[in-house]
């Protein structure tokens, strides 16, 4: 078998339907509040992209069961059918003006998004060592290009979902629908072969012949010091950035003097500019951890997180100085996810990857919930610098358990050791190998 070519079509696969599922999430996360605002009234329109993150978060294990037990393809597929299905339920519940089925419609609308996160890993799982962290960020940027055209198309999709009969708002969500359906269809009928059942058959045979489980990924990530600092490089930084990002349009809406049409231009402003620095460059972020080494990055990313929350914190009534910190954070983010990601998943053996990668994204999504619920009590009580002190010392002990030495040697990954904190040679040695099988 061409491990590369198939990894090359898979690439691409991943590539074209992360642009259309980043169109499909963005294009109905942009109207949910404004959508829950005039189902249940302004009071509840926050729990719309609460609902979102906590389906995602939900959904994240069970996908990674499927995918332990079938492959990359049934999860993926699985998760977009889930999301479409919570589109069509969300219109239904606009239509007839139900908050609690709307919320459960959000809650399953987060399939679409926990799809787009393992993305990421499908697209790690024949990677050469050398490569890896790479091919991981091409696919996450990719999902940008995708939610930066879907705020574009909301307008035009409301407006065609009113000439069909469905409530206002409820367009966006319809194009969300058959955007999970496209990207669903699309990996249901040409991810072949599954990436990760391929990598497993290249893999020398387990030890244990029984089919691994759940909790065997928990106890590979638990009992794994590099495991551990993936999943807490990872949950940290999204910790920090959800805590941050979710208070700064309210921090700009309290400061005086700002009229309601400046405070929306100001959020839309530095919200854009905190999006650029998610995603737009992750593929040098990738290079740079594959250069570099994935611990080497984490540190990199916690120090740029501590330092935007610094500049965040002390900006005072400066919006260059507030958005020059909401982009330090956006890249910040993106280092702490890419090399956590990928140091997770070259730490524990193919059999357990999807079990682990399960767990990390669950844990993610909770540690961001937690952080954007908490966080509007911290401003309330002690303001918008407090949350961004308490938000930079949370960066403290990802530190800390960095700079702990890791064990010596290869991972015990089949498919080669852990990328640039092991020796060059070794590395090249691993990835010479992989080619040849």
């Amino acid at each position: 078998m061409d491990v590369g070519a198939v990894q090359r079509h898979t690439l691409r696969l991943l590539f074209g339907t992360q642009i259309v599922a980043g169109i499909g999430t963005t294009i109905g996360i942009a109207v949910g509040a404004l959508l829950a605002a005039r189902v249940g009234g302004t009071a509840v329109s926050g729990l719309a992209s609460s609902a979102v993150v906590v389906g995602a978060a939900a959904l994240a294990i069970p996908i990674s069961k499927i995918m332990t037990a079938y492959g990359r393809r049934s999860g993926l597929v699985l998760a977009y059918l889930v999301g479409a299905a919570g589109a069509v339920l969300v219109v239904v519940a606009a239509a007839v003006g139900s908050l609690l089925l709307l919320l459960l419609g959000f809650a399953a609308f987060g399939g679409g998004s926990a799809a787009n996160l393992q993305a990421r890993y499908t697209a790690i799982d024949l990677a050469e060592p050398s490569r890896r962290a790479r091919q991981l960020a091409l696919v996450v940027w990719a999902t940008t290009l995708g939610a930066v055209a879907a705020p574009n198309l909301t307008s035009v999709a409301d407006g065609a979902g009113r000439r069909l009969g469905l409530p206002t708002l409820g367009g966006p969500f319809g194009a969300s629908a058959v955007a999970f359906v496209v990207a669903g269809a699309v990996l249901f009928f040409f991810l072949r072969p599954d990436p990760l059942l391929t990598a497993r058959a290249l893999a020398p045979a387990p030890s244990d012949p029984r089919r691994p489980t759940s909790r065997d990924g928990f106890r590979a990530v638990f009992g794994s010091p590099v495991a551990r600092l993936g999943v807490a490089a990872v949950a940290v930084g999204h910790l920090v950035m959800v805590g941050v990002m979710s208070m700064t349009p309210v921090h700009i809406d309290m400061e005086p003097g700002h009229a309601d049409a400046d405070v929306l231009r100001i959020v839309g402003l530095v919200l854009s500019v905190h999006i650029v620095g998610m995603y737009a460059f992750s593929p040098v972020v990738g290079w740079l951890a594959d250069r570099l080494g994935r611990r080497a990055l984490i540190l990199v990313g916690a120090a740029v997180l501590a330092g935007a929350c610094a500049v965040a914190g002390t900006s005072g009534h400066s919006t260059v100085r507030l958005t020059a910190g909401l982009f330090l954070l956006g890249l910040g983010w993106s280092a702490t996810m890419v090399a956590g990601s990928t140091l997770l998943s070259e730490a524990v053996t193919v059999d357990v990857r999807a079990s682990a990668q399960g767990l990390s994204d669950t844990l993610m999504g909770v540690a961001g919930a937690a952080a954007g619920a908490l966080s509007g009590v911290v401003v309330e009580v002690a303001g918008y610098p407090v949350l961004t002190a308490l938000a930079g010392t949370a960066v403290v002990p990802l530190v800390a358990l960095a700079l702990r030495p890791l064990p010596a040697g290869p991972a015990p990954s089949s498919s080669g050791p852990v990328g640039h904190d092991l020796p060059d040679a070794t590395v090249r040695s691993a990835a010479d190998g992989a080619t040849r099988s």
